[in-house]
This record gives C-alpha cells, sequence and structure tokens, in this order.
C-alpha cells in the first residue's frame, strides 16, 4: 500500500493506464485540477467527450468508505439532484490500479455561485432540502459523524505535537486555541442535545461555495467529505457578512429549504460551534499533511509567523462569536 502522504509513484505514465484500464482511451493531455487531499485531471478521449478522473489519497478512506460515498451520490442522482457523480464503468464506480483507488466522473463546467445573490440562495435551498430529504432516509455505516472528538480534540492533539507553529507564539496560541475547543466543544454537546428532528443525517459535509458550481442552477461536486452530522452543517457556509446580513441570508435558505425538508431551528445555536470546529480541523488538516510537497508549495504562508498570528487573533473573534447569541429566526 502507498504511503498516506505520498503522490511520487503517481506518475502521468500511470494516470493513463489506470484510465485505460477501464477501457476508456485518453486522447489529450492531463490537466491537473485545484485539489490537495486527492489528486484530480481532467482529460478528453478519442470521441472528445470529457471527463475527470479521481485518485484518492492512500490510507485516508477505506474502499467501503469511498464506495459509501460513490452509493450516496448515485441514490441522489436518482432523485434528480443536479450533482456530478461517479460515473458506473465495467459495473462498478470504484477502481484500481497497483495502489491507488480512483473514479471517473463526468467534467461539469460552471462559476462559482455568488452567496450575496439572494435568488442563488433560494435555489441553493431548496436544492439542498431535496438533498437532506434523502440524505434523511438513512445514515452512513461507514464513514464517519460530525463530532467533538474528530473536528475539535483530535485536531488539538495534531497541532500540540506540531514543530511548524513558532516558539515564541506557542504561549499566546494554545491559550485562546484550548479556550476555543472548551468553549466551541461545550456549546456543541449542549445545542446537540437539544436537536429534536433529524440530528444525524447523511450531508455533502463541505458544502461550500467552492463546491458549487452555477450555470442555469447549482450542480454539486466533491462529496469527499460526506458524512453524518447536523442538516446545519450544509447551511451554515453560505452565510457571509455582518449579522443582519447572516439573517437575511439564513432567513431565505432556511424558507426555500423547508419546502422540501423540515428544518429543526434548534440547530442554529450549532453554528458557532461548527465555525469554530471547521477552523481548528483546517489549521491540524494543514499541519497533518505538510508531509505531501504539494502542500508547503501550495500552502508556503502556513509555515510564516504571520499566519500563526493572524490565527491567534481569528480565534480571538471565534471566542467572541461563541458567547454571542446565536442567530434567530421566527420558526
Amino acid at each position: 500500500m502507498a504511503q498516506s502522504f505520498n503522490f511520487a509513484d503517481l506518475t502521468p505514465d500511470l494516470i493513463l493506464d489506470a484510465i485505460e484500464d477501464t477501457g476508456i482511451r485518453v486522447d489529450s493531455g492531463l490537466l491537473a485540477l485545484n485539489s490537495y487531499e486527492n489528486r484530480v485531471y481532467q482529460f478528453q478521449d478519442e470521441d472528445r467527450t470529457r471527463y475527470v478522473v479521481k485518485f484518492y489519497r492512500p490510507q485516508r478512506w477505506s474502499n467501503e468508505q469511498i464506495q459509501e460515498e460513490h452509493d450516496y451520490a448515485l441514490e441522489l442522482v436518482e432523485h434528480e439532484i443536479p450533482l456530478a457523480a461517479p460515473l458506473v464503468i465495467n459495473d462498478k464506480t470504484l477502481h484500481h490500479y497497483q495502489d491507488y483507488a480512483f473514479a471517473l466522473f463526468p467534467s461539469v463546467g460552471g462559476r462559482q455561485f455568488e452567496v450575496d445573490n439572494l435568488d442563488q440562495l433560494e435555489w441553493m435551498g431548496r436544492f439542498i432540502g431535496r438533498m437532506h430529504a434523502v440524505g434523511s432516509r438513512q445514515q452512513f455505516a461507514q464513514r464517519d459523524a460530525f463530532s467533538i472528538e474528530t473536528h475539535l480534540s483530535e485536531p488539538l492533539d495534531q497541532l500540540q505535537s506540531s514543530l511548524l507553529i513558532p516558539a515564541h507564539l506557542h504561549e499566546a496560541f494554545f491559550t485562546i486555541l484550548k479556550q476555543v475547543v472548551t468553549l466551541a466543544s461545550n456549546h456543541y454537546q449542549e445545542a446537540l442535545g437539544n436537536v429534536t428532528q433529524g440530528q444525524q443525517i447523511r450531508l455533502h459535509g463541505d458544502c461550500h461555495p467552492g463546491n458549487i458550481l452555477w450555470r442555469d442552477g447549482p450542480t454539486f461536486v466533491d462529496l469527499d467529505d460526506c458524512r453524518n452530522g447536523p442538516a446545519v452543517q450544509d447551511l451554515w457556509m453560505m452565510l457571509s457578512g455582518d449579522r443582519q446580513q447572516q439573517l437575511l441570508q439564513l432567513d431565505t435558505l432556511v424558507g426555500a429549504y423547508e419546502e422540501f425538508y423540515e428544518f429543526d431551528h434548534a440547530q442554529l445555536k450549532l453554528i458557532e460551534p461548527l465555525r469554530a470546529m471547521r477552523m481548528v480541523h483546517y489549521m491540524a488538516w494543514l499541519e497533518k499533511r505538510w508531509q505531501d510537497p504539494a502542500f508547503p508549495r501550495a500552502f508556503p504562508w502556513f509555515a510564516e509567523d504571520k499566519y500563526w498570528e493572524q490565527q491567534i487573533l481569528s480565534l480571538k473573534e471565534q471566542f467572541s462569536s461563541l458567547q454571542e447569541p446565536a442567530l434567530s429566526l421566527m420558526p
């Protein structure tokens, strides 16, 4: 099995051989797409059909976890939810070549949707509501759920073992980080305990603007981080601006969402804990992946003092946000 951080063996020849092993003949160069966790390339076959091939990071997900992602994607497509789902080739979606697992997808185009466009937000609310109506029918059996352990405790341990954080910033950084982790953990556990409807459903999991393409409506891409969790996780990353702007956006999203799936307003108290979880998890993810040569090239600022100074300020702001009243809409 290839090492977790080693894509060095994934040469262009190996990629071409893997694709052609499925019966598809490549008739163009390989265009690397913006992905760091996996390796993703666009290409064209002999019939001038464009595809995307994704090679999964070894040892991150098991074959069963990847297959569960694929099955969920196909289930969503069956319910006419616009999603770039893996292609069924030779009666399967997950393929293997040497040490790598990979999948082929249709190439879809579009622009990033506009988070400050209320018409587009209304579209998104409807489609996420439809997605959750399907996702709520059962839970993932193999994939992880959003939890304090996976998104706060384990990332904190990862950062505490890091050699990348400047020594002179250690005390300031870890003091505020631990305060955020403690407060976010308490708020998340308390808020989740008050959620009565659909506590854990199958989610997109990483439903941010970069994973939504817009062309005559939205198309969801990249279910790589799908997992069980609270429904609001797929909504809060679309909020931007000050509190009043976020309330207007949230009202638009939830109003459209509830045309297809009931929203438990108690979940609004999860937004700031989830935001804290994403912040902490992201820092730990970069630290964990630093052995992959692609990461220092793509994120050179991660090892600079200025980045960690900014994180201290951002964590202080988040600590303050965690102490403010949660966003609230009239149910």
